[in-house]
């Protein structure tokens, strides 16, 4: 019975009865339940559809919170196409054109720019590499001004590295608008412990949840730790191992730790152990290797 109320639900007004071939009906716009002659009739039927619509907004937004990323945040390298290491010291991220370059492809591009004695250029669009840090943040402007959201994230990380708070939460939030993963992370970190801004959970969880919706492996690995603390052990047992699965190392462990402790299964264990391994083998090219070795070799 109940699969033909909401079939009928869904043919009718949920609030006066109306059949959906005499009006058009919209659709709730937050749970899609139910629907609507119109807007008289949506809020006469709120007070009775309130829950329901709560209870279906919680399961959409669960479905979408767990669902497994292709990829972490940061992608593939625009010049060789494979997946960027979750490691930030083995990427670098140009100002000219905001795009992240793994180590192997800029290793490979500053060697045969030594060799030839070329002008040192930005491997993807090609653009002289600035010789200042003024000329670096011009670049970087630039960027801001036909609203790049990677750069805004950039300049807010750089802000606040300077002091000047206001204008790091201000860039950083332009960013995360745009929908920007890195400055979703980061802005949850700064309402969580009340820097630069004032102490904000709510605020702190949404930021957290989108950065981890988008494939960010520390957002995801810290709700994990959030949902623990407040006992929700089967949600922080999910995280964990979507975390892991995107290569995080410290998640891993924790998923370790839950199966020697009887919060995950071996089935999910060793899912967990075999993703994690493809993320990492992923990441991995005899150039990025090249590159690894030169810059160990130079740091010595």
């Amino acid at each position: 019975m109940r699969a033909e109320d909401d079939t009928y639900t869904m043919m009718c007004c949920a609030s006066c009865g109306i059949a959906g071939g005499d009006v058009t009906l919209k659709k709730c716009t937050e749970c899609h339940l139910v629907k609507y002659c119109s807007v008289k009739c949506q809020k006469e039927h709120g007070p009775k559809h309130k829950e329901e619509c709560k209870k279906r907004v919680a399961e959409l937004r669960d479905e979408l919170l767990f669902q497994q990323p292709e990829s972490s945040h940061d992608g593939d390298c625009p010049i060789c196409c494979l997946p960027l290491s979750i490691e930030i010291k083995t990427s670098v991220l140009t100002s000219c054109c905001s795009k992240m370059i793994c180590h192997g492809c800029d290793y490979a591009n500053t060697k045969r720019e030594f060799e030839g004695r070329l002008q040192r250029k930005c491997p993807f669009c090609r653009k002289v590499v600035p010789k200042t840090k003024e000329e670096n943040n011009e670049q970087r402007m630039k960027r801001i001004e036909v609203n790049d959201p990677v750069a805004m994230c950039k300049m807010g990380s750089e802000r606040y590295n300077e002091g000047d708070f206001k204008s790091a939460v201000e860039y950083l939030t332009r960013a995360a608008v745009l929908g920007n993963v890195q400055a979703h992370f980061q802005l949850s970190c700064l309402y969580r412990e009340g820097k630069c801004v004032d102490k904000d959970e709510k605020r702190a969880l949404h930021h957290a949840e989108q950065a981890a919706i988008g494939g960010h492996p520390l957002a995801r690995h810290n709700l994990a730790f959030l949902e623990w603390k407040n006992g929700h052990y089967v949600r922080a047992a999910k995280h964990f191992i979507i975390a892991a699965k995107l290569g995080n190392d410290r998640s891993l462990e924790s998923v370790k730790d839950l199966y020697k402790a009887g919060y995950v299964s071996k089935d999910d264990f060793a899912a967990a152990l075999r993703g994690h391994q493809a993320a990492v083998d992923a990441t991995k090219s005899p150039q990025r290797e090249e590159a690894a070795k030169a810059i160990e070799g130079g740091s010595d």
